[in-house]
This record gives C-alpha cells, structure tokens and sequence, in this order.
C-alpha cells in the first residue's frame, strides 16, 4: 500500500514545494503589478503603461530578443555537431566532454576577470595591436560588446548543451540506425531522416533550456560592464535592478508580468511549432 501512494507522495512534495517558492511569489507579483507606489492604491493599466512607454525598457526588451535570436541557434547548432562528433567517437569523445565542461565549473567571477584581461582597454588584445602599430579598440564601449557577450555565454554554457544533446541522442534505439545503414544510408541521411527525428522530445527540452538559460548571462554583463553598459547589452535585468535600486517596485512588477509573459508565449508557441512539425512527419 505503501508502495503504491509513494508516487502521489512524491508528487504532492513537488506541487507544494513549487506552489511555495514558485506560484505564490508570482501571483504577489501580479497584484503588486496593479498597486500605486508608495499609497498602496490601485493602479489599474498604469504601471503598465508607464513601464512600456519607458524607452529604457523597450531597448532592453529589445536587446534580450536579439541575444536569444543570435546566441540561442548558435548554441544549439554548435553543441549538436560537437555531440554527434562525441557520440559517434566515443574514445576521443570523452577526453572532449571534460574539455568542454571545464567551463561551467570556472567560477563567475574568475571568468569576468579573464574577459578583462582580454578585453580591457589596456588587455592582452589591446596590447598585441599596440605592438603592431595598429589603433586600439574600446571592446566593451562598442558594439563588440554584444558580440563578445555572445561569445562569453556559448563559451561557459556550450559543455551544458553537449550534455543534453547526448542524452537525446543515446534514447534513439540503434537499431533503427542499423536498419537504416543496411538500406544503403549515408551518416548524413541516417542523422536528418533518423537520429534526429526519434530524439525530437529531447530536442525541444534543450531549446527551451537554452532559452531559459540565455537570461542568466546578466551577471557576466553587469560584472564586465556596470550598471550601465554599452547600450547594445543593456539588458531587461540591468532595468530590473536599477529598478530595484531606487525602489520602484511598481515597475518591476510590471516589467516581471510582462516578460514571464512574453516568455510563456514564445513556449507555448514553440511547442505548439514542434508538435505540428511532428504531426506533418
């Protein structure tokens, strides 16, 4: 009897442990989004409004779409040959796995300060042009930042991914590789018209992932450049926290609702791609 209410208990665990942490908080926000700061009155639309018409925002809204755009396909595409690589050689995979895992275990902090070694005014790159008479770059004032910020997140996130692509790919049964390999398919076609297609459920998780992912790359923004950096990385968390720093509450909330918002679309949306992408096979 036991045995059979551990599953239910299990899962009541995890409803109570994500309605405490996760559901209540949000729901405080979502109130907090129609109260006046500072009277406690009700606000209507306004925090709204007034959060949409601020053009800080709208860059920052703007800002985080372009990284998810560029950085996310990068990403994905990049880890999934470097995991096919792996997965079909698994001798020299392994010795690559911890290469690119090293990454995540480097510290925030220890990564920042290796980015401005590099990037600095008077960094190593800096430096080496210097030394061949040509004109020095203000790396992070520029719109190389943006470019930089990309690189510095596939850098420290890509072991990640690798992680996840290989797990999908080892649930393909490998006979239906064998079997496909029999019928005369080359590597490429049993990848498209095979692998792939059987590792589809794995493939939207790390897609969504990557996505979620993608917005933790503020604390490498703001410990490179500040508050307020280059305009083509200021990010909806760096409005958050100045938002934060001047108690404006009010604004957060709006801005939280509206993002989380937007967030769950795109999900939504994106499974809604995939399961008619699946239905059309």
């Amino acid at each position: 009897m036991l045995s059979k209410k551990r599953p239910v208990l299990f899962i009541a665990i995890s409803l109570i442990g994500t309605g405490i942490f996760l559901l209540i908080p949000y729901v405080y926000v979502f109130i907090a989004s129609f109260v006046k700061r500072g009277t406690g009155g009700f606000a209507g639309f306004d925090n709204y409004r007034e959060v949409l018409s601020n053009e800080a925002f709208m860059t920052a809204m703007s800002n985080t779409a372009r990284f998810i755009v560029v950085c996310v396909p990068l990403m994905l595409v990049l880890s999934l040959l470097i995991s096919i690589y792996i997965y079909e050689n698994p001798r020299l995979g392994k010795m690559l796995k911890t290469g690119f895992l090293v990454p995540m275990a480097i510290p925030v902090t220890s990564a920042v300060l290796m980015w401005r070694f590099l990037f600095d005014d008077k960094g190593i790159i800096n430096g080496i042009l210097e030394s061949l008479g040509a004109d020095t770059v203000n790396w992070m004032n520029t719109g190389w930042a943006f470019w930089i910020l990309v690189l510095s997140y596939i850098w420290k996130n890509l072991g990640y991914s690798i992680i996840l692509w290989l797990a999908a790919l080892s649930s393909v049964n490998p006979s239906i590789n064998e079997a496909a390999k029999t019928d005369g398919a080359s590597s490429f076609q049993r990848l498209i018209h095979v692998t792939l297609p059987a590792a589809k459920n794995g493939a939207f998780v790390i897609i969504v992932l990557s996505v979620l992912s993608s917005f933790k790359v503020f604390r490498e923004a703001y410990l490179v450049a500040g508050e307020y950096p280059d305009q083509s990385i200021y990010l909806v968390q760096h409005i958050f926290n100045n938002w934060f720093r001047n108690l404006e509450m009010d604004k957060i909330a709006a801005g939280s609702v509206i993002s989380s918002v937007i967030l769950i679309m795109l999900i939504l949306l994106l499974q809604r791609f995939w399961e008619k992408g699946g239905e059309e096979r």
